[in-house]
């Protein structure tokens, strides 16, 4: 295992970068159009759709905004679509999620065809050759291409977007971005746009003055204003209230703001980095994130990886997680039997999952958790509880019924019984909520 320094990165450390494969799309009908385009795309993500700014982009009218991408990941080309309106079809069969079946295919995507294949020569990825970057560890393929990507955007003052599936350390991401940037000695204040009621928002990022509502008994600095010179970080930026996001984006373009209550704009100078574990593209083809917003906030786009994708950190990421903890004596707890259990795990929580699981291991020392098979997913669980003496209607309904409770209780775990949190999480207004609530007999804690 490489040699850690807590908070601080191995040595030596040094740049590299090796050869990948590299795609090559041949458009062949484009709005029902015979055409003959060739592109040859660079990078680890491949965005095609029927706005200029995808790295394709397609004059058919049948085609989203941004309808699908084309990933590299640790088993080669993955295409996802992006809930686009008509679909995506790989070789005829519609699709979500898949590995590409490369050398070639055929993708089609409403009126145009697309042959993608891998080309002879080879695309260079950058590299960072350590396993760590500040609180970030890592050894894989995927966090070492991460903090190749850091160490560029460290250096800009430009607005980034972090993606990445909760728990994967989008936070961590956005401390490494700040501490090691241009406005590092600067302030940093974190909004949190979930854990904020959509009443007083405004007044949280922009300020408000005297009497501008009911209780407002004197002038407040908002967000924007404390970080004058610095940066603000907008965790949760896909949550943000759709009527909230010209006003955020007025800020982004016009480096100015308006305190609630007030006509004068002042002027403000500040970085802003977001972080969403939501894929915004998507949130712009159902229009629940506005198009120009989204450009603004991705100048610099960053995924972090889930855990999944990098299972060969887990004897780096246990060790840094137990120091935290102060019980690096526990390590012996950690067997190479345990480790293997452990890699076949989906870990849908990620590193917060993984925390846990160190934690309640140190706790429970030989009576450690158990950790289900990846293998085991829960759609086999319900089907091997299925009993054929039951009507179909009424097995439905418990299954339904048992997946609303457990919903329930997780959704109002997460929002610490904040139910008006919840409601904005689930996407569901706070009655319905309630009435799902009191159906089940769950009661937030």
């Amino acid at each position: 295992m490489p040699d850690v320094r807590r908070g601080g990165e191995t040595t030596p450390k040094f740049s590299r970068s090796m050869a990948a494969p590299r795609l090559s799309l041949r458009v062949e009908r484009e709005g029902n159009v015979a055409i003959a385009k060739t592109l040859t795309v660079d990078g680890d993500t491949i965005r095609i759709g029927s706005n200029e700014a995808n790295d394709v982009a397609l004059d058919d009218k049948l085609v989203s905004r941004f309808h699908c991408r084309i990933e590299r990941g640790p088993r080669g080309w993955r295409l996802v679509d992006q809930d686009s309106l008509n679909g995506t079809r790989l070789s005829g069969v519609s699709i979500r999620d898949c590995d590409l079946p490369l050398p070639e295919c055929r993708l089609e995507l409403g009126d145009s065809v697309i042959v993608v294949s891998e080309q002879p020569s080879a695309a260079r990825i950058e590299l960072l050759d350590q396993a760590s970057y500040g609180d970030l560890y890592g050894v894989s393929l995927p966090m070492r291409r991460l903090f190749a990507t850091l160490e560029r955007v460290c250096a800009s003052e430009s607005n980034v977007l972090i993606e990445g599936a909760s728990g994967t350390g989008k936070e961590l991401v956005a401390m490494e971005v700040v501490k090691r940037g241009p406005r590092r000695r600067a302030p940093f204040v974190i909004v949190d746009c979930s854990a904020i009621a959509p009443s007083v928002l405004e007044s949280e990022l922009f300020g408000h003055v005297r009497g501008a509502f009911t209780g407002a008994d004197r002038d407040r600095v908002g967000a924007f204003e404390a970080a004058e010179g610095g940066t603000i970080f907008l965790d949760e930026i896909g949550e943000l209230p759709l009527d909230m996001q010209p006003k955020l984006l007025r800020a982004l373009e016009a480096h100015e703001i308006r305190r609630v209550g007030e006509t004068k704009p002042r002027k403000v100078d500040v970085r802003v980095v977001a972080a969403t574990n939501r894929c915004l593209e998507r949130e712009v083809n159902h229009g629940r994130f506005r198009e120009d917003l989204y450009f603004r906030l991705s100048v610099v786009t960053v995924r972090v990886p889930a855990l999944r994708e990098r299972l060969e950190d887990l004897e780096l990421l246990v060790p840094a997680i137990l120091e935290a903890l102060g019980e690096r004596a526990s390590s012996h707890l950690f067997t190479p039997e345990l480790f293997e259990e452990m890699r076949r795990h989906d870990w849908p929580g990620n590193v917060r999952e993984l925390r846990n699981f160190v934690e309640r291991t140190v706790i429970l020392r030989d009576s450690r958790p158990s950790l289900a098979p990846a293998e085991t997913s829960s759609r086999e669980l319900a089907l091997s509880s299925i009993d054929l003496d039951r009507s179909f209607r009424d097995g439905k309904e418990d299954l339904i019924a048992s997946y609303e409770k457990k919903y329930l209780e997780a959704l109002l775990g997460w929002a610490e019984g904040n139910v008006t949190k919840a409601a904005r999480k689930a996407r569901i207004d706070r009655m319905s909520l309630y009435r799902l609530m009191q159906r089940h007999d769950v009661k937030p804690k």
